[in-house]
């Protein structure tokens, strides 16, 4: 703990103002602020929703404070209030919860408590808790290009093992999207954006009843050329260096523009409810480049469809809730990209002519996955709440398509290959069960086990344990264990030789074991606080050898704490915050693993200026990164960023408003780039868009 204080205490003293400044403006506006108007109170609730309850952390719906996890819930009116337009705006918000961004198209690396990988299948993302993860890399896709956030209703997060419930890749966490029900919306919305680089949405929603249904539709349409930030040497530069060559176009503008669709209906009646949902994602831009090269004229082509039907029958037998689900996903991923610009001797240590088109690489797939799951709640036993299902998976990546231009090591004409991962599928079958139990008088014991057999490489079995007890009347102590456990995908399994990765079919998952102590405390009526302390411990840690060839060649452990703040400390004004600190070890080297915060704060306040307008203010500070080992760059600058939203909250049959300044005073915020096998760093990594601003307005009938 010394060490934690001391390092804390190790920003400037210019940083420590500059953390303090959002605080110090919001004090202001409270003693500026005239007697509260009438009902504001009530308002002010408003912008923050319904979070008093949370579904993921047992399947159940049940009180947060409660819930046998440390989790987070982010409602509709957070979204709104922020100004927020894209997901990853959003999760910044979960304590313990960093975005950083990968060159290839800045997809983003959602790194919980220190666990930080460049495709990122170590957390598990859920759209109305289906799995939205594909088996090529074990991310949610390589074209990623966003998620709006105008159809989601909340947002429910875990930190931590999540396993016992979830299954695959529910590692150091879960994240579960929830999408709009006509009773969310319950009438028509229109919304229109603009903004800068050449932003524009549009987008309708409708909530009601059609042809005796509880019916739900929304479809968005957008474009945007993305930040042109400038990238002043990529890893074309070093290999001009070794080389002797001239190629790179560093610098150079990093590429994200790209054009959006996305729709979703959902539909319900009696017992049944049947939901779909599409992405399209087209000319989407390359980023930084597939290769940490920029690439400004490679452009990808991404859809992912998704489907499912349950039926759930809360009376199916006496004390016996029931509930079965089909379900159906589609992922397809086309790029056409130049991997290393004209002139380039590529990535081959012996190639000595230049490719004059530069190193062209076209890589094609697709992926179908079907699941199907019974599970059911059984309440006869007084105190007890019993859950257990079970169910069946396909994950098939059922074509693939290469051309390139180097398949011999050397310049040649754009030719038709073999795919360097052919189609291969993967059968799951699993069982869990879970027991919610009120053994006395303010406690609660909740112990679970899943097991999963996998076609591939076999069995796998983690199981969970949750005490909580009901300390005082507004305090609330937990202490939690967990297991969890990430498949290889399948280019770690199955990827032919190349010099960038070579799979291993004799890998076994990676494993991750946590214990956590976390208290929910009530101070007043008008003041929350929570404090959560973790460790983990990761094991057969999935990384490439000097040869390329993935093994499971690792260990990793980490631990530290997050905070958390809510304070309504004007009936008007409402203050809210986050610090969290990890410190991670790679036990082979005895180091930091690199690229996580081992700081991170985040600061809120919403201000009700007057009735139906709010003000809102937030601060994200990042620090403490440090770089991988055998990386000589230096460590990882810190960034501080305030973003400014000023809403007007819409009314049946009255425009609503918004105005939305982010990175206001134009800080020089910067991600990580990768390094090691198979990556070529960029020098001065991934740079985050300068000061942009966002308008928007939204009607609803």
């Amino acid at each position: 703990m010394k060490m934690v204080y001391a390092d804390t205490l190790g920003l400037s003293m210019k940083k420590f103002i500059e953390l303090l400044s959002v605080l110090l403006l919001t004090s202001t506006w409270s003693a500026c602020v005239v007697a509260a108007l009438q009902s504001e109170e009530e308002e002010l609730a408003l912008v923050y929703g319904d979070k008093s309850f949370v579904t993921i952390a047992s399947g159940s719906r049940q009180p947060i404070a409660r819930a046998p996890s440390v989790a987070s819930v982010i409602t509709s009116e957070d979204i709104a209030a922020i100004g927020a337009a894209e997901l990853d705006e959003v999760l910044e918000i979960v304590p313990g919860l960093h975005v950083s961004h990968s060159p290839i198209g800045y997809n983003p690396i959602y790194t919980i408590r220190g666990i930080h990988t460049q495709y990122n299948p170590q957390v598990l993302m859920l759209v109305n808790g289906i799995p939205i993860t594909g088996v090529f890399v074990g991310d949610r896709s390589q074209i990623w290009a966003g998620f709006p956030v105008a159809n989601i209703a909340r947002i429910e997060v875990i930190r931590g093992p999540g396993s016992a419930l979830y299954g695959a890749d529910a590692f150091s966490g879960v994240i579960n999207i929830i999408t709009k029900t006509s009773t969310d919306i319950d009438g028509t919305q229109f919304g229109l954006r603009a903004g800068s680089f050449n932003r524009r949405d549009g987008w309708v929603q409708y909530g009601g009843g059609f042809g005796g249904f509880n019916a739900a539709a929304y479809l968005q349409a957008g474009h945007t050329d993305g930040q042109r930030e400038i990238i002043s040497a990529d890893a074309q530069s070093t290999l001009d260096f070794i080389a002797g060559t001239s190629a790179s176009l560093a610098p150079g503008p990093v590429n994200l523009g790209y054009d959006a669709i996305d729709g979703r209906i959902d539909l319900s009646r009696d017992k049944w409810r049947l939901r779909a949902g599409y992405q399209r994602r087209s000319n989407a831009k390359t980023g930084a480049g597939v290769a940490s090269a920029l690439d400004p004229v490679g452009k990808n082509f991404g859809e992912r469809i998704n489907t499912d039907l349950t039926y759930q029958d809360a009376n199916f037998a006496p004390d016996l809730d029931f509930t079965a689900q089909a379900s159906y996903f589609y992922i397809t991923e086309q790029s056409d990209l130049v991997l290393f610009p004209p002139g380039s001797l590529g990535p081959f240590p012996l190639n000595t002519i230049p490719f004059p088109e530069g190193v062209i690489g076209n890589p094609y797939k697709w992926e179908r996955h079907l699941r199907f799951n019974l599970s059911a709640i059984y309440t006869h036993w007084q105190n007890h709440k019993l859950r257990f299902g079970t169910g069946t998976q396909d994950d098939d990546l059922y074509r693939a398509k290469e051309t390139n231009n180097y398949s011999t090591g050397s310049p040649g004409p754009l030719i038709d290959v073999t795919p360097f991962l052919l189609p291969h599928n993967r059968r799951v079958n699993y069982i869990y069960a879970q027991d919610e139990w009120a053994f006395t008088k303010d406690w609660y014991l909740t112990a679970g086990v899943r097991h999963d057999h996998y076609s591939d490489f076999g069995d796998t079995t983690n199981p969970r344990l949750a005490l909580v007890w009901e300390t005082a009347y507004n305090l609330t102590s937990k202490v939690l264990y967990g297991r969890a456990f990430r498949p290889p995908s399948f280019s770690e399994l199955y990827n032919a030789p190349n010099p960038v990765l070579t799979g291993n079919v004799n890998l076994k998952p990676e494993t991750n074991e946590s214990v956590e102590l976390a208290f929910a405390w009530q101070a007043t009526s008008t003041l929350q606080a929570n404090l959560n302390l973790f460790r983990y411990q990761m094991r057969d840690i999935l990384r490439p050898d000097s040869g390329a060839v993935v093994q499971n060649a690792g260990r990793q452990h980490g631990e530290g704490f997050e905070t958390e703040l809510v304070w309504d400390a004007r009936n008007d004004l409402r203050l809210s915050g986050n610090y969290a600190y990890q410190q991670s070890t790679d036990e082979a080297t005895n180091q930091d693993p690199g690229n996580a915060p081992r700081h991170h704060v985040y600061a809120r306040a919403d201000w009700r200026l007057m009735p139906r307008w709010t003000l809102d203010t937030q601060l994200n500070y990042v620090a403490g990164r440090k770089r991988a080992q055998g990386d000589t760059r230096p460590d990882i600058s810190d960034y501080h960023t305030i973003d400014l939203t000023l809403r007007n909250q819409e009314r049946s049959g009255e425009w609503g408003f918004s105005f939305k300044v982010l990175n206001l005073f134009n800080a020089d915020a910067r991600e990580p780039s990768p390094y090691g096998t198979p990556f070529v760093p960029i020098p001065n990594d991934l740079p985050l868009a300068p000061r942009e601003w966002r308008a928007e307005l939204r009607y609803l009938l």
